[in-house]
């Protein structure tokens, strides 16, 4: 008869976000998060087969957090939707640096990608701007490139900004390369 679990699958999952939040996911072991609920390992192993299982619900959990602040920064109305979406992504490496790390500054070899995930923003910037499809997708590419810069930096303490400067300098990449690329078509 399997041993009755000390821990639900979501008490375990919130320790190992704490931890990673707190220590990055270098400090995500069974030991580490067996001492974070005050326990040795063997109870996470009754609800997880595996620490690979626990790492890829904490990556999870992670996207779910950083979903939840993009759609406050929309739901806000304080930005333009497509504006909010970076100022969100910065905000979440502000907040939440090493989830952020954790998310976004992982060696994504092997992971499928989901070439279907920036069609609804390709389609916002192409209502935004009159681009075409592939116009739109290289002005995303060339923002994205340009807001996860600035937001890779805030998450290692590289640099601080405050949120108007931010505002400023994404609305200025944002008009700059509306015009450079609306001149183009027009060209």
């Amino acid at each position: 008869m399997p041993s009755k679990a000390k821990f639900s699958r979501e008490e375990v999952i919130a320790a190992a976000v704490d931890l990673v939040r707190e220590k990055g996911i270098e400090a995500l072991t069974a030991r580490g998060l067996g001492e974070r609920l005050g326990s040795s390992a063997r109870p996470i192993f009754t609800v997880f087969d595996s620490m690979e299982q626990v790492k890829s619900e904490v990556i999870q959990a992670a996207g779910m957090r950083y979903q939840q602040m993009v759609y406050e920064e929309m739901e806000s109305q304080k930005y333009p939707p497509y504006k909010a979406s970076g100022m969100a992504y910065i905000r979440f490496a502000r907040e939440e640096k090493l989830l952020f790390q954790l998310l976004f500054m992982r060696d994504r070899t092997g992971e499928e990608e989901n070439p279907n995930e920036i069609d609804p923003i390709v389609r916002l910037i192409r209502q935004n701007t009159g681009l075409d499809e592939e116009t739109a997708r290289l002005f995303h590419l060339e923002t994205w490139a340009y807001v996860h810069g600035i937001a890779a930096m805030m998450a290692t303490n590289y640099l601080e900004l405050d949120e108007e400067l931010i505002s400023r300098m994404l609305t200025d990449h944002y008009q700059g390369l509306k015009y450079r690329h609306k001149g183009k078509e027009n060209g």
